[in-house]
């Protein structure tokens, strides 16, 4: 299995163990309260997506990525197409960057 494949399937955990939020506003609440320890934003998602959250990260020292198309992301947590994710429990948020990085 590769890093890809352990990366989308540890997101799924994720979700199933209620770690990981998605959708805009819902991403961004988690930025805000402190509750995002790593922001995923798609490769594919728009520009000005990737600049809001590439700014509030920045603002609030939340580690961010881009990484994976938009389609993957939705695939791994069950949903349609979601441009960011973010994970809200340190162990998953470590062991992703790891994964994204390797």
């Amino acid at each position: 299995m590769d890093n890809v494949s352990k990366a989308l399937s540890l997101m799924g955990l994720a979700v199933r163990g209620r770690n990981l939020t998605s959708g805009e506003d819902q991403v961004l609440d988690a930025i805000r309260s402190g509750k995002a320890f790593l922001v995923v934003v798609a490769k594919d998602a728009s520009d000005n997506t990737k600049k809001l959250f590439n700014d509030k990260c920045t603002y609030y020292e939340v580690p961010i990525r881009t990484w994976g198309t938009r389609e993957q992301l939705g695939h791994a947590i069950g949903k349609e197409m979601r441009a960011s994710v973010a994970i809200t429990e340190k162990g998953f948020a470590e062991k992703l960057v790891t994964l994204m990085e390797e």
